[in-house]
């Protein structure tokens, strides 16, 4: 890459006026929000809404970023004065956007002070989160606290040098009740249905054995409104770091790319102040479980069955896969299927909702990777694809294409593709999975017994429900015999 200056708030002034800028004094703001796990989503989703916010003249709402693992990411903000650019992209059409919301980026793991005190401060009024489930520390994802867990295990017997989520809060949230002042509403915004209320479990049941009364004053006191978020956020490259570099004339280790759209709905539920979030584009509802339905079944079941019929034929991304005849499977997917066994919100406009999504997926200029969406489908393919065919056999309704579906995903699982070809199949249970289809071999109905035989994957109820096993069992063998882009030409 070229040398250039670094961007910060002193290269602001000489920046192109292409690039959309902060309209709001960064210096004049105060920190409201402390969020933990300082990703690229969050730098392009929650961000973005408390960047309007400040702009709207609701200044108490800027956010302390905490890196829970890694340096990583404050080294890239930090020399930045929290700065960096969002590119927004649809097509070929490129939008700048600075971002200015991030006061302070902070590393955990060197400046545990810095983050205590932020966590207890009277300012803060809101704590946010994407870390992933796994930072819950749960013994499973509708269960408790794992107390087994080595995170866990660390912060029982060492309260104040907490690592994990729940101890972390806890030990910020007694210091808040020791000193009489009224705990944040602590808001999940990772991508998983009731992200909240799992995590309220993790927090509670450590706060219960951390301090008598701890517990009973969190849930008097507290508040954990559920929150569904949705934005497709690509991993930033080098090619794009050079090309925005190009464009404005400095260098932004910071940015983050995306796609136009951008949803986020709230559970209505505060306790202690409640930012104005809906004046700016979020959604605040009663009830979010409608909206975490749609998603799960509409955009991730979507995505996850574009990702395995394009992995299988042999296509890099999805907006080219969009272009065949996958494309008009998941239209029909969505219509046919997923449509008849999801309720929807009172006056919501269903039709245009699948058509937003069908231009999502079709937009090439995010270049969003098929093998990315396709990592982790041991975990995924039972949220984003069984949960609905089990909500269409008890209706009585259709779902032989989301069943090609779960049989793309077992072919690409299994480590060999169609023509012979090996994947890098990026999964937790990949060494498992890859040692099925090995013991199978060309064998399509060895194949199939043998994932519908892990129980953490498929339970008994589909496993041996006759219908589910012939109709994915028959998308097995016509994968094999016809190919991923016939299949999905004969299921749409």
């Amino acid at each position: 890459m070229t040398t250039v200056s670094r961007l910060d708030a002193g290269q602001l002034d000489g920046l192109p006026g292409s690039a959309r800028q902060p309209c709001y004094d960064h210096n004049a703001t105060t920190i409201g929000v402390v969020h933990l796990g300082l990703g690229a989503f969050h730098r392009a989703h929650q961000a973005v809404f408390f960047d309007d916010l400040l702009a709207a003249g609701e200044s108490g709402w800027a956010i302390a970023g905490v890196s829970m693992r890694s340096a990583g990411v404050r080294d890239q903000l930090a020399p930045q004065d929290g700065l960096y650019t969002l590119v927004s992209l649809d097509g070929d059409q490129v939008e700048d956007r600075i971002i200015g919301a991030i006061s302070e980026a902070l590393f955990l793991g060197e400046e545990r002070e810095r983050v205590d005190e932020l966590l207890a401060s009277a300012d803060t009024k809101l704590v946010t989160l994407t870390v992933t489930e796994k930072a819950y520390c749960l013994a499973s994802l509708d269960g408790g606290l794992d107390f087994d867990h080595p995170g866990i295990v660390h912060d029982v017997a060492h309260p104040d040098t907490p690592g994990t989520v729940p101890g972390l809060l806890c030990r910020a949230l007694a210091r808040r009740r020791h000193e009489g002042l009224a705990p944040p509403t602590i808001m999940s915004c990772d991508n998983l249905p009731n992200n909240s209320t799992r995590l309220r479990r993790a927090i509670l049941d450590f706060a219960d054995r951390a301090e008598p009364g701890l517990g009973d004053w969190l849930r008097a006191e507290g508040a954990f409104p559920n929150t569904m978020v949705d934005r497709i956020v690509p991993r930033t490259t080098e090619a794009d770091r050079e090309a925005l570099a190009t464009r404005l004339g400095v260098d932004d280790h910071g940015m983050v790319k995306a796609e136009p759209f951008t949803q986020w709905v709230i559970e209505d539920r505060f306790c202690n102040g409640r930012p104005p979030l809906d004046r700016v584009g979020a959604t605040l509802v009663d009830d979010v479980e409608p909206y975490e339905l749609m998603k799960l079944r509409f955009v991730l079941g979507s995505h996850s069955s574009i990702a395995y019929l394009a992995c299988l034929a042999g296509i890099k991304y999805v907006h080219d896969a969009m272009d065949t005849a996958i494309g008009d499977l998941v239209a029909q997917m969505m219509e046919h299927e997923a449509q008849p066994v999801t309720a929807l919100p009172p006056g919501f406009d269903i039709a245009a909702y699948r058509a937003t999504l069908l231009a999502r997926f079709s937009n090439a200029g995010i270049m969003h990777l098929a093998a990315q969406i396709a990592m982790d489908g041991s975990q995924k393919v039972p949220i984003r694809l069984l949960g609905t065919i089990r909500a269409c056999i008890e209706a009585g309704q259709p779902f032989d294409r989301l069943a090609l579906a779960v049989a793309a995903w077992i072919r690409y699982a299994s480590g060999t593709g169609l023509n012979g070809e090996s994947f890098d199949v990026d999964d937790p249970m990949a060494a498992e999975l890859a040692a099925i289809g090995r013991e199978a071999g060309d064998d399509d109905k060895a194949l199939l017994d043998g994932f519908l035989a892990v129980p953490a994957i498929f339970p008994a109820e589909l496993s041996q429900h006759p219908a589910f096993r012939d109709s994915v069992g028959r998308w097995l063998l016509a994968l094999t015999e016809e190919g991923a882009l016939a299949c999905a030409a004969r299921a749409a």
